[in-house]
């Protein structure tokens, strides 16, 4: 099923605008509706429980954090607006029949509680991957807690096209899920390429013919490589990737460890950090 519906989470910070332009893109290649959220924690429910504070100061408090609350917003705004019109995207509270459409809006509290619940009104959530690599509290609840495949994208993207997709297999359940999610982009796709490493097809790549076979009942033709991994295995799929001018990355993502485990079962650091390439996970 393609998308009707995604959800973009983002907070301040570096590339505000290229995020949130990234985001519309996504959203812009499946003519589908984006709603933006953007969060704000109240003072008063950041207060420890058992202090109190002078009402005189905590009128004060909030005074501050509505200004702050409203240049923000006002910032938010401008960029969101800009992108929209550059791309040619309408602004629309709900979504518009054959129409990419986005929404921005604000809500009060913890940005991860809010993200772990809103993500899950949704087909797709998109999140921007986090900056120096670091999974965030925010962005482990949208992939871990979504229930919904993730489009994970660069902080800075200029184009999204899903023409030679390459899939990350590591034999496990999540990419399972994450490659019947990709199907349709799959089918769209011109090149389907999977990569794996020896440490997941011992079974004389038995379980690699079996992914192909079964992608060959949706018409999806896919060829196969091994690929020498390091101490870090995300490194070995980004710079694949990356060498043979991928678009798309298909991979699962799993939390025993949080969000420290990830593609071939180690560290996404790399990944996070250094990718030109968005990434298709599921959970």
């Amino acid at each position: 099923m393609l998308p009707k519906k995604m959800f973009f989470p983002i907070g301040g910070g570096e590339e505000l605008k290229e995020r949130i332009h990234g985001a519309l893109l996504v959203s812009k290649h499946f003519n589908t509706h984006l709603e933006v959220l953007i969060s704000h924690a109240s003072i008063r429910n950041s207060i420890p429980e058992g202090i109190a504070l002078p009402e005189e100061v905590l009128k004060r408090l909030s005074n501050i954090e509505e200004n702050n609350l409203q240049r923000e917003l006002s910032i938010h705004e401008g960029i969101f607006n800009k992108c929209c019109m550059e791309l040619g995207v309408g602004i629309s509270s709900s979504a518009l029949s054959d129409k990419c459409t986005a929404h921005l809006n604000v809500g009060a509290g913890t940005r991860s509680t809010l993200v772990a619940q809103q993500s899950k009104f949704c087909d797709m959530v998109i999140a921007a991957a986090p900056p120096k690599g670091v999974a965030t509290a925010t962005f482990q609840a949208t992939v871990l807690q979504s229930g919904k495949p993730v489009m994970v994208i660069p902080r800075i993207m200029k184009e999204f096209k899903v023409d030679n997709i390459m899939i990350g297999w590591n034999n496990s359940p999540q990419a399972s899920r994450a490659i019947s999610e990709a199907i349709p982009l799959l089918k769209q796709a011109k090149r389907v390429h999977i990569v794996s490493s020896k440490a997941y097809t011992t079974e004389n790549l038995s379980r690699i013919k079996d992914l192909r076979n079964y992608l060959a009942l949706h018409d999806i033709d896919a060829t196969f490589e091994l690929v020498k991994t390091t101490f870090v295995p995300g490194e070995a799929l980004l710079k694949s990737a990356q060498k043979d001018d991928f678009d798309l990355i298909v991979a699962g993502a799993y939390g025993q460890k949080g969000f420290k485990e990830m593609m071939f079962g180690g560290s996404a650091r790399y990944l996070l950090q250094h990718t030109t390439i968005p990434t298709l996970v599921a959970h």
